[in-house]
């Protein structure tokens, strides 16, 4: 009986080790491998959502930024060579001096006269406003404060219409000539106007005989900064600022008037850039195969004849300009969203480091063409 009752209890004990066994290597390796197996196949398919969660807002970023910049050039453009509308000295800035510059002017950050950039322009305007009016007397020098006429319908109390200290203005005459600066001071009972410190001289001594004018302006200058690419907004005075980032490239290019420009005419048997003492024009009928207008090579706007007063001198061919034509190239700000270009293309300009067609925002290029009214008014 004894033996019966050891025999059984071995009988359980081996019974319950082989229970308890577990698994053996071979089915852990194998069960390792399977879960590895599952797991890498949900993160394949969980990546190209995470990837597009980082690449979509980065689109709409880019397309906001390109959105931006188109906005702010058209608007100005659409407004170049805005002139005065008062009275007899109603007329567009086209007639006097070009609205368009293919390069930046201003007090702090100007290019030389003649220059052509294609990545940078210079756009002028009168705005909305009464601020208007001429010359009286002749200026002793190009330092001399500026003895100007009231003009009819301001107000009582101020025969000068708004003209006020730190208001930037444009004077400009007949002769093609023109200088942007801040009145420093004015005595609206002797209707003087003064410009001294820190504006420098005029590049001449403005005359009433040249009918010249004076009106409050605005100076819009865009240039691409290739260091940073950034696109900067300067406004021909003191802010010169970056407004929009990640901008890669920017191409403006010019189209004009195959005929010779009408304006500014000199008086009779004088002469000027554009005409000579008989009123001949000087410049030549562009070839034009048949187009209203014909594209203007920065050859071409850089060759002379010279026009206006250096420092605010340029080549006669500007006042050609009836359209301008911007391309502007936007990028991802990081470069892990920017990849390496395939072949025969070019998605990026500036490449960048990713390698996955999931993690990539192609730059955004938009191009636009703008006719200003203000400046097909000569023709």
């Amino acid at each position: 009986m004894r033996q019966q009752h050891e025999g059984g209890r071995r009988k359980a004990e081996g019974g319950r080790r082989a229970s308890e066994g577990g698994f053996t290597l071979v089915e852990l390796l194998v069960s390792m491998t399977v879960m590895l197996l599952v797991v890498g196949s949900v993160f394949t398919l969980l990546d190209p959502s995470q990837s597009t969660s980082r690449t979509q807002p980065e689109a709409a970023d880019v397309l906001q930024r390109l959105r931006i910049s188109a906005d702010m050039m058209e608007r100005d453009l659409l407004m170049a060579g805005a002139g005065t509308y008062s009275g007899a000295i109603a007329g567009s800035l086209a007639n006097f001096f070009p609205p368009v510059l293919p390069y930046r002017t201003g007090a702090i950050a100007s290019d030389p006269g003649l220059s052509h950039f294609v990545d940078r322009i210079s756009i002028v305007y009168v705005p909305d406003t009464a601020a208007q009016t001429t010359i009286r007397e002749p200026m002793p020098q190009p330092s001399s404060e500026i003895k100007v006429d009231a003009q009819p319908g301001c107000p009582a109390n101020d025969q000068l219409c708004g003209f006020d200290v730190g208001m930037r203005v444009v004077i400009f005459d007949d002769t093609g000539s023109w200088d942007v600066f801040t009145i420093t001071h004015v005595q609206a009972s002797a209707l003087h106007l003064q410009h001294r410190p820190p504006n420098p001289d005029f590049t001449k001594k403005y005359t009433p005989l040249e009918n010249a004018r004076i009106a409050m302006v605005e100076n819009h200058v865009y240039w691409l900064n290739r260091a940073t690419n950034q696109l900067h907004h300067y406004d021909g005075f003191q802010e010169d600022i970056p407004i929009v980032d990640n901008v890669a490239a920017m191409r403006i290019r010019y189209f004009g008037d195959p005929n010779p420009p009408l304006a500014p005419r000199p008086l009779p048997g004088q002469s000027n850039c554009i005409f000579d003492g008989s009123g001949t024009p000087l410049l030549p009928t562009l070839p034009s195969n048949g187009s209203s207008l014909v594209e203007l090579p920065a050859s071409m706007l850089t060759d002379g004849p010279s026009c206006g007063t250096a420092p605010n001198d340029f080549d006669a061919d500007v006042f050609r300009i009836r359209k301008v034509s911007v391309q502007l190239r936007v990028q991802a700000s990081a470069a892990e969203l920017r990849g390496v270009n395939p072949p025969n293309q070019t998605l990026f300009l500036n490449p960048g480091t990713s390698n996955s067609a999931y993690r990539r925002v192609p730059d955004y290029v938009v191009e636009f063409d703008v006719t200003p009214r203000n400046m097909n008014l000569v023709r």
